[in-house]
């Protein structure tokens, strides 16, 4: 069995529902969700002239390799009408694979751990909160926060 983190954030429609919605859509691809996060409400990043975002990450236990995982989070994009207009730019969702075992991957199309997650601290809050001792190339993950602004990320909702 795999072990996989997910991260997960919305900004159009009802951010919330889009994220339990793209739950469901990938436990019913044989994927069991382990634990969940609580949400947070998010401020843009890249792209600023948008909505905030809800953002949560996920642990996940799964037969499927790394890209069978990535096909997918495409798969929940597409169900839950994702178009790529703008990068970084609004969207109903955006699943991301975060880390995948203790897999480091550089590939064209999947780079694991996620190239731009010790960067982020709506990827960083919600993921310590489920893991406070995982590491992200060998690093621990509480150490790699203390350098990030986590100002803009806010406790909006306990785990559901």
């Amino acid at each position: 069995m795999n072990s996989a983190y997910l991260s997960l954030g919305s900004n159009i429609g009802n951010s919330k529902e889009n994220i339990l919605k793209a739950y469901e859509i990938i436990e019913s691809n044989n994927i069991k969700i382990i634990k969940k996060s609580s949400f947070y409400e998010t401020d843009p990043y890249g792209y600023e002239d948008q909505d905030v975002f809800v953002n949560s990450v996920i642990k996940i236990e799964t037969e499927l390799n790394p890209y069978e995982l990535l096909e997918i989070c495409h798969v929940v994009e597409k169900e839950l009408k994702r178009k790529r207009i703008i990068h970084w730019g609004p969207r109903t969702i955006d699943v991301d694979v975060l880390l995948f075992n203790d897999i480091i991957m550089n590939e064209e199309f999947l780079i694991i751990p996620h190239k731009e997650m010790t960067k982020r601290a709506f990827v960083l809050v919600p993921l310590l909160e489920i893991n406070s001792e995982i590491e992200i190339n060998g690093k621990k993950a509480k150490d790699i926060i203390k350098n990030i602004d986590i100002d803009g990320v806010r406790l909006i909702d306990d785990k559901l």
